[in-house]
């Protein structure tokens, strides 16, 4: 009967230990690195959002100011609230001969980055600006905390 010596039985325990570790190691890089690609999602998500919000906000502070502007100038006040922004892109039928439009350049109304119409009324109740032009937010839900608007 053969013995194998204990140096030869050692040898062999230790490779199968460093074959052991090594997969062991594999398995702790990818749980890290599932770790860390599932962070660089969350924060690139909530950059997305962010993202979103600064657009809608530029949008109701910013780019419909000169539409509005304009429009009042020709026909001699805001669109109403019932006229809404729609009118900026179709003559309201009872100011039809002063109507000057579209006046947006896509001849088409805008959508907040949630895919909905921006929300329009005139006289304001929020803004001094004569009209409150908003957005309702990542909710999608109008007179939530989350809604940016002109008047903020």
């Amino acid at each position: 009967m053969h013995h194998k010596s204990p140096v030869a039985i050692t040898r062999r325990f230790a490779s199968r230990a460093a074959r052991a570790f090594t997969v062991f190691e594999m398995l702790v890089v990818i749980a890290i690195i599932g770790m860390l690609v599932g962070l660089l999602l969350k924060n690139i998500g909530a950059s997305w959002e962010s993202s979103r919000i600064s657009m809608a906000e530029i949008f109701v502070k910013s780019s419909v100011k000169l539409p509005l502007q304009t429009y009042s100038m020709h026909m001699g006040d805001y669109p109403s609230t019932a006229e809404g922004l729609q009118a900026l892109i179709t003559p309201p039928a009872s100011k039809a001969d002063r109507w000057h439009g579209p006046y947006f350049e896509d001849a088409k109304l805008p959508v907040d980055p949630w895919g909905e119409p921006y929300q329009y009324r005139y006289p304001a109740t929020k803004n001094k600006r004569g009209y409150d032009v908003w957005s309702k937010g990542p909710d999608k839900q109008d007179g939530t905390d989350d809604d940016i608007g002109s008047w903020q």
